[in-house]
């Protein structure tokens, strides 16, 4: 990060680093990231006191695209690291980036209980429904009958990881869904769950042009939801029963209250030490 910021209002342009993305081109991880900075420029965060945790993937690269504090963990454990983070400081914006891979197969575990402890963390998953940096195998979202990985050439036979149905299962306080091409919309959606109190799930499907070529075509079928958010998990839930995967939009805002560590329990590096000590 390059110091503190002054009372200036900062631009998208300025949440950038100066280090030049390296995914394929056309990939949709371009348009999350410019989302997630038009997200920090619209609610105008201290680049000091915001922090982007990622693990292991294609899109957990976006921490050092950023100009804010970043923390780039190992595979699957991001939402581990965010954790610590905010509950340790508390007064931190916290953003966690990353993909289905990372989220919901060796992560997946993390996932789950972030989800039921509802911690201040807004989680941005990138979802391309495939192991894009290591050649395209299936990932846990990718459709059954998929044949397109040498290691599945006819299908995985296992029905995909429904992410936003877990989410609500689970206890998360916020859900919903975007599509990167509409970087506006994602935009939008990730300021939503940033100021939403509580555990914000965003999923957002973002093409993988080199191994899922035909997720072009989700530019064409995506759509906006029919219904409005609901603060009901019941009515969310049948909602999502006929959902199609491919509607866009808010689908759960709750009230849970937030997950927060006792009062009295801080402690200093020496204290800490001082229990360990034989």
């Amino acid at each position: 990060m390059d110091g503190a910021q002054t009372d200036e209002k900062l631009t998208a342009k300025q949440y950038k680093s100066d280090y030049r993305p390296v995914w394929c081109p056309g990939c949709g991880d371009f348009s999350v990231l410019s989302a997630i900075t038009k997200a920090m420029a619209e609610l105008q965060l201290k680049r000091e006191d915001t922090a982007v945790i990622s693990g292991i993937g294609c899109s957990s690269r976006i921490p050092a695209y950023t100009s804010v504090y970043g923390f780039h963990g190992v595979h699957g454990r991001a939402l581990a690291l965010a954790t610590g983070v905010k509950l340790a400081r508390p007064e931190l914006t916290v953003i966690v980036t990353g993909g289905d891979g990372d989220g919901f197969s060796i992560g997946g575990n993390h996932f789950l209980h972030a989800c039921r402890r509802n911690v201040d963390l807004t989680y941005v998953v990138m979802d391309n429904q495939v192991y894009g940096m290591t050649k395209g195998q299936a990932s846990p979202t990718t459709a059954s009958e998929w044949e397109g990985s040498k290691l599945t050439p006819h299908g995985t036979g296992v029905n995909p990881f429904q992410p936003l149905a877990v989410a609500l299962a689970a206890g998360a306080n916020f859900i919903g869904r975007q599509f990167s091409g509409d970087p506006n919309a994602c935009a939008k959606l990730i300021a939503e769950a940033i100021q939403h109190p509580g555990f914000s799930f965003v999923q957002i499907l973002s093409p993988c042009v080199t191994f899922r070529p035909e997720q072009r075509e989700w530019k064409q079928t995506v759509h906006t939801a029919p219904v409005e958010p609901t603060s009901d998990p019941g009515r969310a839930g049948k909602r999502l029963m006929s959902d199609d995967g491919l509607n866009m939009g808010v689908l759960y805002v709750g009230g849970r209250p937030v997950f927060q560590p006792p009062e009295g329990t801080g402690a200093t590096l020496a204290d800490i030490e001082q229990k360990f000590t034989l």
